[in-house]
């Protein structure tokens, strides 16, 4: 039987190219222009605002035509001199990581294979299961225990805190909610707010997280946290996590694992910790020693786009036991049901131990930088960023108008620009103009922070382009400009 074919929207049509060999050309010369800023991407100003004219450009109607690929290639090049500044060695802000050239390599790949690793039975999926195992490693956690790469701590840490959560129920809030439990957590008060979030995703509020105060090196009073959990514990309250810092977004400091592991095991508590970049010191043989505690953790989380230089976004969450992972998110409807054969093989999925569906293949950079420049060389990298840090630290120290306001735990160096003269509120308005001038002349991008009640200039290395002598010119520059805004 002939069924004649629609012929109400004319030839059929697609998105692909029409000429492949332009196409490669083109994208040939994109490949060359993104190799050149990153070879270049010490020279230059850290970071330039993004032109007025620009901006417009990207306030236009919406295409109901398209500009076709030569227009669209242009103003994407125009874009690679505008980013947060971030692979330039003087880049001293937040937490970012620096990324490296092979993993542009490792990125053109996967968006080739356009994979979702939500799940099925293919090749990126043996990938990740790689990446799992390597972690598992790493952190020195049981054979038995499951991963998942994500986005970034902030989505590992939700994950997390609901097997923590669900756990604590054996697993009924799923179905029935929380139905007036009064679940309570404790963590620092120097823990990254990622924490307090995902108390309020889940449910449970974000004044359910107790934030226990620290000591004078900025880690979590052990003798406070028990003292809360037994005055929790007899105003009929249910303790259900406590959860460790390895690396305090402030100032890096790295709480007493080992004790909290104790003591979470003592009240049989959830014992996480947040490793955002602080996790990754385990591949550094000065820091392995201050990690230890790590490995007795039920759950894990960091990131790969920090200390391991992976190109953004690239999270990790590692649960000890397998089981209570997989029971907090498995739920897998008729139309994914899995086979023993074929393409719907491959059980568990990922799916399985996440919210997500859809999934890209952040695996393969992650496997890539790893496979390309080993753990070794990664822990190296690691090691002379903290030399960095107390490098800096150390010229603060010896500065008659710098003060240092937190002890160099790993890689990050608080400390202002001082001047007798000045009262408490003027100087941290003149440590806050500093920062900006640095930003905006192009110098380098420190950030600020709170110490004390003092505002900081906060300067954290997760480059493996910084340089001493970029440390020796940012004092200079604090120095200089310090002087002149006084002046």
């Amino acid at each position: 039987m002939s069924i004649e074919k629609p012929k109400s929207h004319g030839a059929e049509q697609g998105l692909d190219p029409q000429d492949w060999t332009t196409f490669r050309a083109s994208a040939h010369e994109m490949l060359d222009a993104a190799i050149n800023r990153m070879q270049t991407a010490g020279d230059g100003p850290v970071w330039t605002a993004f032109p007025e004219d620009m901006k417009a450009s990207y306030q236009s109607d919406l295409p109901r035509q398209g500009r076709g690929s030569d227009a669209t290639n242009a103003q994407i090049e125009a874009l690679l001199p505008y980013g947060v500044g971030n692979t330039h060695p003087r880049f001293f802000g937040w937490v970012h990581g620096s990324g490296t050239p092979g993993n542009m390599i490792a990125e053109i790949a996967a968006s080739a294979m356009n994979a979702n690793l939500g799940g099925r039975d293919h090749g990126a999926i043996y990938v990740e299961k790689q990446v799992v195992d390597w972690c598992r490693r790493i952190f020195d956690f049981p054979p038995e225990a499951s991963g998942l790469v994500v986005s970034g701590t902030s989505m590992a840490t939700i994950i997390a805190l609901k097997a923590a959560r669900d756990r604590c129920s054996d697993f009924t809030v799923r179905h029935t909610g929380l139905q007036g439990q009064k679940l309570v957590g404790y963590t620092s008060s120097q823990a990254h707010a990622c924490v307090s979030r995902a108390f309020d995703i889940l449910g449970l509020g974000a004044d359910a997280l107790r934030k226990i105060p620290v000591n004078e090196r900025f880690e979590m009073d052990i003798d406070a946290l028990r003292a809360a959990i037994e005055a929790d514990t007899e105003q009929g309250f249910t303790p259900f996590v406590v959860i460790g810092t390895a690396g305090a977004v402030n100032v890096g400091a790295i709480d007493d694992l080992s004790a909290l592991a104790a003591l979470a095991a003592k009240h049989k508590l959830w014992f996480h910790i947040d490793g955002a970049f602080g996790a990754c010191g385990m591949l550094s043989a000065r820091l392995r020693p201050r990690l230890q505690g790590m490995s007795q953790a039920d759950s894990l989380a960091f990131d790969f786009h920090k200390w391991m230089h992976v190109n953004y976004d690239a999270g990790f969450v590692l649960i000890r036991r397998e089981d209570d992972h997989r029971r907090a998110f498995s739920d897998r409807p008729e139309y994914l049901k899995g086979r023993e054969r074929g393409l719907a093989a491959g059980n568990p999925w990922p799916v399985d131990y996440g919210p997500e569906l859809s999934r890209g293949f952040r695996a393969l950079k992650i496997w890539a930088q790893i496979n390309e420049h080993g753990t070794d060389k990664l822990g190296q990298l690691i090691d002379q960023n903290c030399e960095q840090a107390a490098y800096l630290g150390a010229l603060v120290d010896a500065h008659d108008r710098m003060e240092k306001l937190a002890p160099v735990a790993l890689n990050i160096c608080c400390f202002r620009y001082v001047d007798l003269g000045l009262s408490h509120a003027a100087l941290d308005a003149l440590n806050d103009e500093i920062v900006i001038t640095l930003q905006t002349s192009g110098i380098a991008a420190p950030s600020t922070t709170m110490i004390d009640g003092v505002l900081a200039i906060r300067v954290n290395i997760t480059n493996h382009r910084t340089r001493f002598s970029d440390l020796d010119l940012l004092v200079s520059e604090v120095d200089r400009i310090g002087q002149t805004l006084h002046s």
